[in-house]
């Protein structure tokens, strides 16, 4: 990733899609643009929110991974919580 993706903030149109529709969006500029049927210039416009669009669905499967709990047998014979090893 480029260092202007890094630092480049998500707009906020993407901010408020769910995960499902950041990722329907983002699946219609890939296949935007596997066709070819853009300009250049589309090309990169589109490219630039797709990069966005992904940046956001990966941060809604960061957060939605880190609220998934196991439960474990505790110390003291009760349960306790800690989060998921999914990776």
């Amino acid at each position: 990733m480029s260092d202007i993706a890094k630092t480049d903030k998500i707009p906020g149109d993407i901010l408020k899609l769910s995960f499902e529709e950041a990722l329907a969006a983002l699946e219609e500029i890939v296949s935007q643009l596997e066709e070819g049927a853009v300009s250049l210039e589309e090309s990169i416009d589109i490219y630039t929110r797709g990069t966005h669009l992904r940046r956001h669905c990966e941060d809604k499967l960061r957060l939605a991974q880190e609220r998934i709990d196991k439960i474990v047998p505790g110390a003291d014979g009760g349960v306790a919580a800690e989060p998921a090893d999914i990776e």
